[in-house]
């Protein structure tokens, strides 16, 4: 089977699931695990990712419809028999529209396989329809990778009862937009209480003052599609600033992650992100068991 995925997340998943070798075709943003690097690039960007947060978010609410552009050519000549795409967001690949149309003038008319994983339930699903289209194999390694999630869960709830802190993931800083879709069923499985998300929603834009009012214990700080040096560098940015102050006085602790490794992508490094929330909650029971890079704590407001 020759393989092209549109979407990071499913890149991973392909490759998880033991079919790294079938993939003929990637976004340009699919960075992980890295054999993904040395596939063919099928799509590039319409926006700077090196511009500031406030200039990204103000090009995404201009440009309308995709921001990415999918090179229909380079898609004929690899040939691929099936293209995993997604329905959820144009903000983060191709859309469904035009990939569909783009694959309905190719030679063999690929199977255009669409997810839209709205939480945790739905990104679990997700896991096993994708295995049991490439293979019997595959599909005992997607039942695999979401007993992982249900053993950890089970090593959660098995610990010592502790309170429950109110824990806000913003997915970006300027301007702040809280977390969604699958992030407030994360945060419930790792002990944490989100106020200002609900699971299977959309993301959606909010102000420091709506983040104040909910008096956050825990700020988990990880934009959309940002490495770890990128989010430090913005939050160094904000916490100058008059909003920073006003939060401050609640004395938050900060968390900041790589959002283009964790929590924005729903493929198997969401389990990394659970980890790193009970971490991030409970370092005493769980420190040990998160990623050892790609997160950090802040140790108190405006420096590291």
């Amino acid at each position: 089977m020759r393989i092209v995925s549109l979407l990071p997340s499913l890149t991973e998943l392909v490759c998880a699931l033991g079919h790294e070798n079938d993939l003929v075709g990637v976004s340009h943003e699919c960075d992980f695990p890295p054999i993904a690097e040395l596939i063919p690039r099928l799509t590039s960007s319409r926006i700077d990712p090196g511009a500031s947060a406030q200039a990204i978010d103000q090009a995404v609410s201009e440009q309308g419809g995709s921001l990415y552009t999918l090179d229909q050519a380079k898609l004929a000549h690899v040939a691929p028999d099936l293209i995993l795409t997604q329905a959820q967001c144009d903000v983060c690949a191709v859309n469904e529209e035009s990939v569909k149309r783009i694959a309905a003038s190719l030679t063999g008319s690929p199977h255009v396989e669409t997810v839209n994983p709205s939480d945790l339930k739905g990104v679990k699903e997700m896991f096993l329809r994708i295995g049991s289209l490439l293979s019997p194999a595959a599909l005992d390694q997607a039942r695999e990778l979401c007993a992982r999630f249900d053993r950890f869960e089970a090593t959660i709830k098995g610990r010592k009862e502790r309170p429950i802190p109110v824990l806000i993931h913003l997915e970006w800083i300027d301007p702040p937009f809280t977390s969604g879709h699958w992030t407030p069923d994360l945060v419930s499985l790792a002990g944490g209480y989100e106020p200002l998300a609900r699971s299977g929603e959309r993301s959606r834009r909010c102000t420091w003052g709506e983040i104040s009012s909910a008096k956050p214990e825990i700020l988990l700080v990880a934009p959309c599609g940002f490495s770890l040096d990128r989010t430090r560098q913005d939050w160094t940015d904000f916490t100058h600033s008059q909003e920073a102050a006003a939060l401050a006085v609640l004395r938050p602790r900060v968390v900041l992650a790589d959002g283009n490794s964790y929590f924005s992508r729903p493929g198997p490094r969401l389990l990394d992100s659970l980890k790193i929330l009970a971490a991030a909650i409970d370092p005493e029971n769980f420190l040990d068991q998160a990623p050892t890079i790609g997160w950090e704590t802040w140790d108190h407001w405006g420096s590291l």
